[in-house]
């Protein structure tokens, strides 16, 4: 299944957490505790192996760092999380067969 492009554009500025990013918490998935609320983006495995890399030699601070999750089972995805700078959780993940997109 090809993915189209897309583009979503939200102004992003520094400020201090909202209310809602206070009471944020997380749920625990495949040993990992990972945040709630997140907003998510599905790449391409080749474009997610190079961004994991790339913010890697940037030095990034993740959240989760950058792994593969379910291993071996259905819905094998790699994936990894950070914070933008205004503290919005972030992942970003890939499958290795998008047919897999929403196996459980």
């Amino acid at each position: 299944m090809a993915l189209s492009p897309f583009h979503l554009a939200i102004p992003v500025h520094e400020h201090p957490k909202t209310a809602s990013q206070e009471k944020a918490h997380t749920n625990a998935v495949d040993g990992h505790d990972v945040p709630v609320p997140h907003f998510g983006i599905v790449l391409e495995w080749a474009q997610w192996e190079a961004l994991a890399d790339r913010l890697h030699d940037r030095d990034t601070q993740f959240v989760i760092e950058p792994h593969i999750r379910f291993k071996g089972e259905p819905g094998e995805q790699a994936t990894m999380f950070l914070y933008d700078p205004c503290g919005n959780a972030l992942e970003f993940k890939a499958f290795a067969d998008m047919g897999q997109l929403f196996a459980k």
